[in-house]
């Protein structure tokens, strides 16, 4: 192999079966790693704006039975704010309809099913995140797999020459390195994305739980001001 074909493309052409499927294999990961990673910051970017207008309209100062009505409508568009609102208001008027009149048991009623409704929206928000985790960790050693192997197989093909040169040597370790490029190519950009949207998602969760601690009080008052009439 002359200069002229030292190229990329011409080294996977030249390499060992066992090579170019794992570079296949890392580059079908690696274009599945950037479908997530779009998704998940597209996805992210909308959950942030519904959480904010939620939360906009929630300390308007706007009726509570009023705001639930308007929430419960908008369950599936409305962001996760919305759908814990949704779920610890109905449960808190459901346990008002059947009479129940201790304040304990009412609100901790309300927080069970703001909490169960906030880890379904925390499970939906981190899907596929253990996916970018996953390539990211284990992508280097694929790659790596597919260099060791190359290198093998280039100095099993020297056993037959008279002569070894650098010239000789030098395409098969090439042909070889390219799969712990591709390795480190699927790896990088995952292992970015997956810590950037694991401190976004921190501070999502962390603006869910104050929500959800905000509103407890709030019905707190309410129940108070009900129980002094």
């Amino acid at each position: 192999m002359n200069q002229a074909d030292m190229s990329i493309f011409q080294l996977v052409l030249q390499a060992s079966l066992v090579v170019q499927l794992v570079i296949v294999g890392l580059l079908a990961v690696s274009l599945a790693s950037w479908t997530v990673i779009f998704g998940k910051m597209f996805g992210l970017r909308r959950v942030r704006a519904l959480n904010g207008d939620f939360e906009r309209e929630f300390w308007a100062g706007r009726n509570l039975q009023d705001l639930y009505a308007d929430a419960a409508k908008r369950a599936e568009e409305g962001g996760p704010m919305n759908r814990i609102f949704a779920s610890g208001m109905r449960e808190f008027l459901k346990l008002r309809e059947k009479r129940v009149l201790d304040a304990g048991a009412l609100l901790d009623g309300a927080r069970r099913a703001m909490r169960a409704s906030f880890q379904r929206e925390l499970d939906v928000v981190e899907s596929r995140l253990s996916f970018l985790a996953s390539v990211g960790s284990v992508s280097p050693y694929v790659g790596l797999f597919g260099t060791v192997w190359g290198i093998m197989h280039a100095f099993t093909g020297l056993a037959n020459l008279q002569q070894v040169s650098l010239a000789s040597v030098a395409p098969g370790i090439a042909e070889a390195l390219v799969a712990t490029a591709i390795g480190l190519f699927a790896a990088i950009p995952a292992v970015l994305a997956y810590n950037n949207f694991a401190r976004d998602i921190d501070r999502i969760a962390i603006q869910m739980e104050t929500f959800i601690e905000e509103f407890s009080n709030i019905l707190q008052r309410n129940i108070g001001q009900a129980g002094a009439h």
